[in-house]
């Protein structure tokens, strides 16, 4: 009985109140800089990366899966902006499982954050390469094919090595560089602060608003035609996207839906800063449903254009926002938009990883983690070691892992997260219902339910086997070491506040 005790025991949520209440961080976070924060995460690598395996997975019909991926994250937004504003805590969906759920289910879900924050600025990074080697090959520069592109071929299972082709393998040289670059940086003390990722957010926006715009002139209804070519997709348990070494694209409107969902990975980025808000229980609900709503109708806009200014069949994986733009013949607009893409991707993988590195931080907080974790370095004031392990370990992923498996990975982890954070809800509805609340998610029990369930349907029907394959054998590994050190270590009744490393405490 004591293990079980132990294993599902939970932090007191009036004690991380109470905690928030010492202002350890600086509280000078706006909702208008939450909303930035939102977008500057959410905008950027999502959209460029996505929308051109999206259109080709579901023709026209694509504008339905964006609306689809965001009708479930609004209803996860609702329950992040309820639990944000009252447990305003640095640690996103992780603290909200410890405080609702317990000790395992907050290790499974910090552990799912490492896909969500971690693994995600690695096809982040990939798309930054791909519009850097097109600027590159503009002035006459080409790289071996060998280093342009991830891809690990496996003739097989993916846990046996020896069906790894690692001579017909490609590796993005550009990619990798790019992150050990950034956790560098990072490592050094580089500061993303609110206002900087405001021009960063602008210069995003500004681009897709560019694209809009110019994109209306060759808009012709016509290209709507077979406006859902592939119908829903093959509705069976893990079916819904290609295998790994598989060049079948996934197809249908739900399968194309879990796979352009890396795009509203983000908007909940707002809640890992609630320690920094200067009133949390106002900005962070509207922050992270000002971030999701502005995105969503930019998204919406973009699939539109798209595939109204060219046949959906034409549209490309590759630079699909550029190629559409072409027969405008203004360069100056194509450059607006590979600017944006740079500047996009560079925020975003920045943005990843400094959320990385703010939640291994919390979790060593609760000494689920060992210290050495978030050890500070004594010149820099920032947590190297933290750092430097995610920028390698994202560095390997981005050189070797195609990038549409990348997302997949990414989407699985984000899924998982958003299931509990929605249960997390109806938890403390029953269990704390007099608890204050200054937001509070309409029509309960019924949207955290939808949004359990339609997270769910995406994991289960959008995702292929493999997806899950990798997702849990990297879970087995990760609970191997929660019952070999965090389940002893931590003490949910004994987390105390420790300084806040310098350059963790801004974004």
């Amino acid at each position: 009985m004591a293990f079980f005790q132990r294993l599902f025991a939970t932090t007191n949520v009036e004690r991380l109140r109470a905690l928030a209440q010492r202002k350890i961080l600086k509280r000078a976070l706006s909702a208008k800089d939450l909303v930035a924060i939102g977008l500057g995460t959410m905008i950027g690598g999502g959209i460029f990366t996505t929308i051109g395996t999206g259109v080709k997975g579901a023709g026209p019909a694509v504008i339905i899966s964006y609306l689809l991926a965001g009708i479930t994250s609004f209803f996860a937004a609702l329950c992040y902006a309820e639990l944000g504003a009252m447990v305003p805590i640095a640690g996103s969906a992780y603290t909200y499982a410890y405080a609702t759920m317990g000790k395992l289910f907050a290790w499974i879900i910090g552990f799912a954050l490492i896909f969500e924050y971690g693994i995600s600025a690695a096809p982040v990074a990939q798309q930054f390469s791909a519009a850097f080697q097109d600027v590159l090959k503009s002035i006459g520069l080409v790289l071996p094919a060998w280093a342009q592109q991830s891809n690990l071929v496996i003739h097989g299972q993916w846990w046996q090595l020896n069906t790894w082709d690692l001579a017909h393998s490609q590796v993005d040289i550009v990619g990798a560089l790019f992150v050990l670059a950034l956790s560098a940086l990072l490592s050094i003390g580089i500061r993303e602060t609110a206002t900087t990722n405001n021009v960063f957010v602008v210069l995003k926006i500004s681009a897709l608003m560019v694209f809009i715009v110019a994109g209306l002139f060759l808009f012709h209804p016509a290209n709507l035609h077979d406006f859902n070519p592939f119908g829903w997709g093959k509705l069976t348990p893990f079916g819904g996207s290609a295998d790994y070494n598989s060049t079948v694209q996934p197809y249908g409107i739900v399968a194309i839906a879990a796979y352009v969902f890396f795009s509203y990975i983000g908007f909940d980025t707002a809640t890992t800063t609630a320690e920094e808000c200067k009133n949390p229980k106002r900005d962070v609900p509207l922050g992270v449903l000002g971030a999701l709503g502005i995105g969503t109708l930019i998204y919406c806009a973009t699939a539109i254009v798209l595939v109204g200014a060219m046949p959906w069949s034409t549209v490309p994986i590759k630079d699909p926002l550029v190629i559409a733009l072409a027969p405008l013949h203004l360069p100056f607009v194509s450059a607006i938009i590979v600017i944006g893409v740079l500047a996009g991707t560079t925020s975003v993988a920045l943005s990843s990883l400094l959320g990385q590195s703010r939640i291994f931080y919390v979790m060593a907080r609760d000494k689920m983690l060992p210290p050495i974790v978030a050890k500070v370095h004594p010149r820099f004031k920032t947590p190297v070691n933290t750092t430097m392990f995610t920028g390698v370990a994202v560095a390997i992923l981005t050189l070797v892992v195609p990038l549409n498996q990348l997302l997949n990975l990414v989407n699985i982890g984000t899924l998982i997260a958003f299931t509990v954070v929605c249960a997390g809800v109806l938890y403390l509805r029953k269990r704390k219902p007099d608890m204050p609340r200054s937001f509070r998610v309409p029509f309960v029990p019924l949207f955290p339910i939808l949004g359990i369930v339609s997270s769910l349907f995406l994991a289960i029907f959008g995702l292929s086997r493999a997806t899950w394959e990798w997702f849990a054998g990297a879970l087995v590994i990760g609970l191997i070491f929660f019952f070999s050190y965090g389940f002893w270590r931590s003490n949910p009744e004994q987390i105390v506040p420790v300084e806040e490393p310098e350059g963790l405490s801004e974004v």
